[in-house]
């Protein structure tokens, strides 16, 4: 690890204006989990780095009728998941954020720096792109918000301009009424999934009345089911449909293939979660699949 300078400023604006000034030899830290590792690593290097945890107005959970859920960007993921308004409101993320990584992670590492690092291989973006969340961004220019899909572009790329910093996400109210965070993962021992899918539906009985499907890991980026949506959309749900639902939707995506897993390997186990998260969700017990949690 090589020397750099530690900043600490004590608002969005005063961290703004640093970002601004050091420009490419700068690094933003929330919670650390990533760029920790980065660091000793010697990925990257920067002059500076800027250390957030003294911007009050980047904490907390709030629920607002009209917005949703506001979630501060300094948020622990371990926080996510023990508030009661988040597991009132949108329980499926708080379950997400209760199974994510390991302890160590869910204890240090923060929402929105998750989001900023676009790590594929990781279970917040999905989740939320789900749900229809959406990030706010601000700057000392002034601020602007996004939907997830588009702020997260690529393989570690976001739509994070020089200046900015993510203030907030929010979750807005909807019809929902069911939803569930699927992984896969390799070994039991492994922390970050192969393979992820989130399921957000509004049903009535078995009829699926609505539905959002976003599977993550397996590809870049978080990527829309939609094909898979709409032949689910306003059907009964059955073994038979859920099997062609997974086969739909197994195929509109192109998935990496790395050292982890092959891209076909992907597709066969995103074909598999997502049979048994949609029969889960509509009461079609499958029996329990190994390392899917």
């Amino acid at each position: 690890m090589r020397e750099f300078d530690y900043l600490e400023p004590a608002s969005i604006s005063e961290a703004s204006e640093m970002l601004a000034a050091h420009a490419d030899n700068c690094r933003m830290m929330a919670g650390g989990t990533a760029l920790m590792l980065a660091l000793r690593q010697r990925m990257v290097t920067p002059t500076h780095v800027i250390s957030l945890q003294g911007i009050r107005e980047l904490r907390g959970i709030t629920y607002d009728d009209k917005l949703g859920l506001r979630i501060g960007a300094l948020t622990k993921h371990s926080e996510l998941a023990a508030s009661a308004l988040a597991r009132k409101h949108v329980p499926m993320l708080a379950d997400m954020a209760s199974r994510l990584a390991n302890p160590q992670v869910r204890n240090q590492g923060s929402i929105g720096g998750n989001l900023c690092y676009a790590d594929p291989a990781t279970d917040p973006p999905s989740c939320l792109m789900a749900l229809g969340a959406e990030v706010v961004l601000r700057s000392a220019k002034g601020s602007r918000i996004l939907k997830v899909e588009d702020f997260v572009l690529d393989y570690f790329v976001t739509a994070l301009a020089a200046e900015e910093l993510v203030s907030e996400i929010r979750v807005p109210p909807s019809s929902f009424n069911a939803g569930y965070h699927a992984r896969f993962l390799r070994t039991a021992a492994e922390h970050r999934p192969l393979v992820n899918l989130a399921v957000a539906t509004k049903k009535n009985g078995d009829i699926c009345e609505e539905v959002h499907l976003v599977a993550g890991a397996s590809t870049a980026k978080p990527t829309r089911l939609r094909k898979a949506e709409g032949y689910l959309k306003g059907k009964s749900i059955t073994s038979r449909v859920s099997a062609e639902a997974a086969d739909i939707g197994a195929s509109e995506i192109e998935p990496i293939s790395d050292l982890r897993g092959d891209g076909e390997f992907r597709r066969s186990m995103l074909r598999v979660v997502a049979r048994r998260t949609i029969r889960k969700l509509f009461g079609l017990s499958e029996g329990t699949e190994k390392n899917v949690a």
